[in-house]
């Protein structure tokens, strides 16, 4: 548990945008696959998948958080409106959030 929380640790210090986090992730997913922890393993797996991504996210100052945002505000009201109406009442309701 010890290592688990050290390894959790380091990777939270990568998630603020910094030149030179791209190489700390390499030595950190290298440690990572040193230890006997699988679901660390498939994590750090997973974030091979889309390498250039990632690095780019760890790396540059720029986001679309609030983009995102909301767009997932407009999809929990579209599950809230499923079966109501239209599409008058559902721009309406975003209109006025």
């Amino acid at each position: 548990m010890a290592q688990l929380g050290a390894f959790i640790r380091e990777f939270a210090q990568l998630l603020t945008p910094t030149a030179g986090n791209d190489k700390k992730l390499a030595a950190w997913m290298a440690g990572v696959r040193m230890a006997q922890l699988p679901y660390l393993h498939a994590f750090a797996n997973s974030l091979e998948l889309d390498r250039a991504a990632v690095n780019a996210g760890l790396t540059l100052p720029h986001h679309n958080g609030r983009t995102e945002g909301v767009n997932t505000r407009t999809k929990r009201i579209m599950r809230q409106m499923h079966s109501h109406a239209g599409f008058d009442p559902l721009r309406h309701r975003v209109l006025l959030q």
